[in-house]
């Protein structure tokens, strides 16, 4: 005759894989059900940039500059064909301005960069004035012109050239056939002394400020996420309508071989170095197509849009737009094992199953005797509930999760007080409990079959 306490002890490991189980089957559902919320990431990995922020005045790009009153500029218009005010920056090939604009009707007010909406809504309200430019923002009537590629932007944040801005509105106004677009910068290969120059500040602390810039120093984070390997920068004013200007990133991208070269003119932006050809346009043409609105009417130092370009090119680095290594992006370990959850919640439902088969099958069982009254059918009872609960687990909704949940946790306090050999009427009642709770969840559901008392009759007969 087998020793009891031998026969104990595997009953119980036996119990307790049983168990083991189902509580890994509840967990990878509850695991696998919550990840079917995350959503869906496009990006090859988050960018760290810094969201601009945009509201007026939060950026330091309003300046001390003020017009006068609507009557006053509207005096002043009336008087001179052009009107410039204090502060105004705009400039313009006026030979070009005078050919389209012919008889000498058109009447154009140049207002200062920075102004607040108020003052920019004085120099809107002077009625007399065919066009209106606020800074580099050129408007008239109904339109506002713009330019829309690279070479437009160019002129209008490195030299504050207007005029092809200019002579599309006037020809528009004018019902006029607009000229073809000119290039209004011109560039020119640097000097050696100048060249030398800058170069000797990239050598000793990789930034080169020319006089009249407004930039101080590079800001460290920015510039880190955009460009980890380190890069160069040269900050210039502002350049002189009219006049060739020096192109230095062709000429220090020579001498500093494989290192990012950015050029600053005044509000322009110029890079340079590893992938220029392809990435140059994109980085250009991605920014100012979505701030070139707010730097063309506002005074907003270098600083502050050099720190704005460097998160574009940040994200772009991150779009994975290139074919290039991208930011190191940790494992994510649910998503990787995300496919594998279903398949191991089955398993796991599966050899449960058979074990409380094989259990209810056994024709002898420790502290479960066909001589011990009262408590033969209680763990084929507590074991025809449990997978019932566990069928019910693949079916349940937001509506009858709850009563499933209870009828479980009903279950495990059944399964502990048969364990712990406690009186058989408490045993029962927690199955009675567990059972009503399953009826509930079964009725909820509407699938008659799952109630407990037709299920564990199909199930024992």
């Amino acid at each position: 005759m087998a020793d009891p306490s031998v026969k104990t002890r595997r009953h119980h490991r036996y119990e307790l894989l049983r168990w083991t189980l189902l509580g890994v089957a509840v967990v990878v559902l509850v695991v696998f059900l919550a990840a079917q919320r995350q959503s869906v990431d496009v990006s090859y990995g988050r960018s760290p940039a810094a969201t601009v922020k945009l509201d007026e005045g939060s950026a330091g790009e309003l300046s001390d500059a003020s017009v006068p009153s609507v009557a006053e500029m509207t005096a002043l218009v009336a008087a001179e064909p052009v009107v410039r005010l204090p502060g105004a920056i705009a400039r313009w090939d006026e030979q070009r301005v005078r050919e389209v604009a012919g008889d000498g009707s058109v009447r154009i007010l140049v207002a200062p960069p920075g102004l607040d909406e108020d003052e920019r809504e004085r120099v809107r309200d002077v009625e007399n004035a065919t066009v209106r430019v606020i800074g580099t923002e050129v408007s008239g009537g109904l339109y506002q012109a713009v330019p829309d590629d690279l070479p437009g932007w160019r002129a209008q944040f490195a030299t504050a050239d207007v005029t092809g801005q200019l002579v599309a509105l006037i020809a528009k106004l004018r019902d006029a056939p607009s000229p073809a677009d000119q290039d209004g910068l011109r560039w020119r290969e640097p000097t050696g002394r100048e060249l030398a120059a800058v170069a000797a500040d990239l050598r000793s602390t990789g930034l080169h400020l020319g006089a009249g810039a407004t930039l101080t120093r590079v800001p460290g984070g920015a510039a880190r996420n955009a460009f980890p390997d380190g890069a160069r920068y040269v900050a210039l004013p502002a350049q002189p309508f009219g006049e060739p200007v020096p192109r230095y990133g062709p000429a220090l991208a020579e001498l500093f071989p494989g290192t990012p070269i950015v050029v600053m003119y005044g509000l322009w932006i110029e890079y340079h170095g590893p992938a220029a050809d392809e990435f140059a346009e994109l980085a250009g043409a991605s920014f100012y197509g979505q701030f070139g609105g707010r730097l063309s009417r506002y005074d907003y130092p270098q600083g502050n849009v050099l720190t704005a370009w460097l998160n574009r090119v940040t994200d772009l680095r991150y779009s994975g737009v290139f074919d290039r290594p991208l930011p190191y992006r940790p494992i994510d370990p649910l998503r990787v094992a995300l496919p594998a959850l279903p398949w191991i919640f089955a398993g796991c439902v599966a050899t449960f199953l058979i074990l409380s088969v094989r259990a209810l099958r056994r024709p002898d069982g420790v502290g479960v005797r066909r001589g011990d009254p009262g408590r033969g059918g209680t763990p084929a009872r507590l074991a025809g509930l449990t997978a019932l609960a566990v069928e019910m687990s693949l079916l349940t909704d937001s509506r009858s999760n709850p009563a499933l949940t209870r009828g479980i946790v009903k279950l495990q306090a059944a399964r502990a007080a048969l364990d712990g050999k406690l009186p058989d009427r408490h045993v029962r009642t927690l199955l009675h409990e567990a059972s009503d709770e399953l009826d509930d969840a079964a009725r909820t559901l509407g699938v008659a079959s799952y109630r407990p008392d037709l299920y564990l009759r199909g199930r024992l007969s």
